[in-house]
């Protein structure tokens, strides 16, 4: 790449040499976040990155048990208002990284915490958005063991801004990531969708849809376990944060090369969150959750699979929502109550900002 990027080979939907500057868009999930990393980011670290890019990494180290890895991941969590109906920034920390080690099958273990905090901020926030994070650490069996604090001037930052890193670990003959989805597979999502960021958006813009929408943030690896549990061969795993399910399903498909087809009458999407979608030219697609995972796996063990879903408290709403399918590869589309088709296109940047 060279001591600077290369602009002239940066492609469309959204080219970053006509954004030559950091845009609100660009830590979206969406098609303007894989370009700043995979046009920048990837080129820059070299032989030095690793080509994979799930939302954690699987590891092989020595001295493990034979056949277990290491399971390593990191998220930084922004969100604003700090306290939102159903949670805050501290609890969606915790969850956020033990989720994203739960999906890859990983037993988390240890968290890091870092924070930065703005000048000025009350120490009673931050009180409470520490004592947020110790519950949800608590809750999850994670124990928190390093971490940092860095403080920048007035104006500088938002109040608090929080860091996680995890470990855990990712037992034998645990197998999951996003290129193993198969034509024929089924799609189950474990619950409501759309929760978190129509909460997180009704308090910071003072909206009133009605009744009270609160996040669905929470520590999935229960969950996770239960399916695991099960014996069925679960193939992909993934947590619908930034870009929604629209963008977990797009890099599902792109990366196994797989069509994934949707019944759009099958997806459990609570009315409060139609209605706020609606009044604010949203696609609840593209919402962030934080408490919902999507799960691909075999046909013949969906049922099995969705049954030990719904009997756990973090899955009594799952749904089967979709299937693999061999026409248009490394697309998702969904069929309406009309009996048509749309396409559900890969998000170009941010519906909704700093919602994590």
């Amino acid at each position: 790449m060279g001591e600077h990027p290369d602009f002239d080979g940066w492609v469309c939907p959204a080219p970053l040499r006509d954004t030559p500057t950091i845009v609100m868009g660009h830590g979206g999930g969406g098609a303007m976040s894989g370009e700043l990393i995979e046009q920048l980011f990837l080129p820059a670290y070299g032989g030095a990155a690793r080509a994979d890019l799930g939302d954690s990494a699987v590891l092989a180290v020595p001295g493990l048990r034979e056949g277990a890895r290491l399971a390593f991941s990191t998220d930084s969590f922004v969100v604003r208002p700090m306290f939102f109906p159903g949670g805050s920034i501290g609890d969606l920390a915790v969850n956020g990284t033990v989720n994203d080690l739960a999906m890859s099958g990983a037993t988390p273990l240890y968290l890091s915490t870092a924070y930065i905090l703005s000048e000025g901020t009350a120490l009673a926030d931050i009180g409470r958005v520490a004592t947020a994070v110790g519950k949800a650490a608590e809750s999850a069996g994670v124990q928190l063991v390093t971490g940092d604090t860095k403080v920048v001037d007035s104006g500088s930052g938002d109040g608090v801004y929080v860091n996680t890193a995890g470990i855990g670990i990712v037992p034998a003959g645990v197998e999951i990531g996003p290129t193993r989805a198969e034509v024929g597979d089924v799609v189950l999502v474990s619950g409501d969708i759309g929760v978190h960021g129509i909460a997180v958006m009704s308090c910071r813009e003072g909206l009133e849809f009605g009744t009270r929408i609160e996040s669905d943030t929470a520590a999935l690896h229960g969950l996770v376990a239960d399916l695991l549990g099960t014996g069925v061969d679960v193939r992909v795993l993934r947590d619908p944060t930034r870009g929604g399910v629209s963008a977990t399903l797009n890099e599902i498909a792109r990366a196994s090369g797989v069509g994934i087809e949707l019944v759009e009458r099958d997806l459990p999407i609570p009315p409060e969150v139609k209605d706020a979608c609606g009044l604010l030219g949203l696609d609840p697609l593209q919402v962030a959750n934080e408490g919902k995972l999507l799960a691909v796996v075999p046909a013949d063990g969906a049922e099995q699979v969705l049954e030990a879903m719904r009997r756990h408290p973090l899955g009594s709403g799952a749904a089967r929502i979709g299937r693999c399918v061999a026409e248009h590869p490394r697309m998702v589309v969904a069929r309406t109550g009309l009996g048509g088709t749309r396409v559900v296109d890969l998000p170009i940047g941010e519906q909704l900002p700093r919602i994590c």
